[in-house]
């Protein structure tokens, strides 16, 4: 992983829920949408041990016009196209700022 830089690094925690029985197929259409995305740094897709159909996603990128650039991505699109159907909605959400960190 590159470093972190805490001044200029934008980080976000998001929660999708999936409708019912339909998370395997959103964690497949989010997966194949973050490839190849310039400026992340880490992006990660957790399965909510709580909630059946809620899965959480962690994203570090270089700064916020990279996130924002990502979601003009062919794939990112597209992903987005295929997973809207068998979305939900969304929970929390929170932009983060690291403040340590361990090897």
């Amino acid at each position: 992983m590159e470093e972190i830089d805490p001044a200029t690094t934008f980080a976000l925690i998001g929660q999708i829920t999936a409708v019912p029985g339909k998370r395997e197929e959103l964690i497949g259409y989010l997966t194949a949408g973050s490839a190849g995305m310039p400026g992340n740094l880490a992006y990660e897709i957790w399965r909510d041990r709580g909630e059946e159909n809620s899965v959480w996603i962690t994203e570090v990128w270089q700064d916020n016009a990279s996130h924002k650039a990502s979601l003009a991505l062919p794939q990112v699109q597209e992903a987005i196209r295929q997973a809207r159907p068998i979305m939900a909605g969304f929970g929390a959400r929170a932009e983060v700022e690291r403040v340590g960190a361990r090897s």
